[in-house]
């Protein structure tokens, strides 16, 4: 079995969806008593945070990149990075190391590939869902993607920052959610990425008609999967 190094904290929360995840797929795959082998960088969100608001993508790509050289000094066979918007840089961290970076829009785009799904509604960070850094892979893999309107972008970043990273779960905002949802369906979204790590606290499958890809679920699996080959 390889072992995993994730740098987490982008929020804790989400980290620790990642850290169930996996270790549930390597017990479903080999059962008994088996568990992951993970190391874990957990930076300061606060730091990040504050280098993503100033635009300060350099430092962040120091930071994340220092953990990333860490993590592979201490024996990581791989890197997962576990949120999406700070794949902004996973260039920049992969140039720290010479171990491979699970990329999530990677994994991501090959899911809804294998789905069939040919046009995404995308939801995340403001970063996400505007700048290219992640919806240039998808386009890539042959997707059509569709964010929401200015002021749908503006109210899913605010519920992800202000209530999800701070452990904050309101029905109100999952009604605004499945909403924005349902907008991006009607405008011919097949599947919609849920393009932050956070968003699975508060919306899932069963919660509307159309196919919901949780990004945290899929790429903590893939990495799990990926330490068994």
């Amino acid at each position: 079995m390889k072992t995993i190094g994730l740098i987490g904290g982008m929020s804790w929360e989400s980290t620790l969806t990642y850290y169930k995840i996996i270790n549930e797929t390597i017990s479903e795959k080999l059962g008994g008593l088996h568990s992951a082998k993970i190391l874990l960088y957990s930076v300061d969100f606060d730091e990040i945070e504050r280098c993503q608001s100033s635009g300060d993508w350099a430092k962040s790509a120091e930071i994340l990149g220092d953990a990333a050289k860490r993590l592979e000094g201490a024996g990581a066979d791989f890197i997962v990075i576990c949120t999406n918007t700070m794949h902004k840089i996973a260039p920049e961290v992969r140039d720290h190391i010479s171990v491979p970076l699970l990329h999530i829009a990677e994994v991501t785009a090959q899911v809804l590939r294998d789905h069939g799904i040919r046009t995404a509604g995308l939801l995340g960070t403001s970063y996400t869902m505007t700048e290219p850094f992640y919806v240039d892979v998808l386009k890539g893999e042959g997707l059509t993607v569709l964010v929401p309107d200015h002021d749908d972008i503006r109210l899913v970043n605010d519920i992800i920052f202000n209530e999800l990273c701070v452990g904050i779960i309101r029905e109100s905002s999952k009604e605004t959610l499945l909403r924005v949802i349902n907008d991006l369906r009607s405008r011919g979204a097949e599947g919609v990425i849920l393009g932050c790590t956070e968003l699975g606290m508060l919306a899932s499958d069963g919660d509307t008609e159309i196919l919901l890809f949780d990004t945290a679920l899929l790429h903590a699996r893939e990495a799990a999967l990926l330490s068994l080959r």
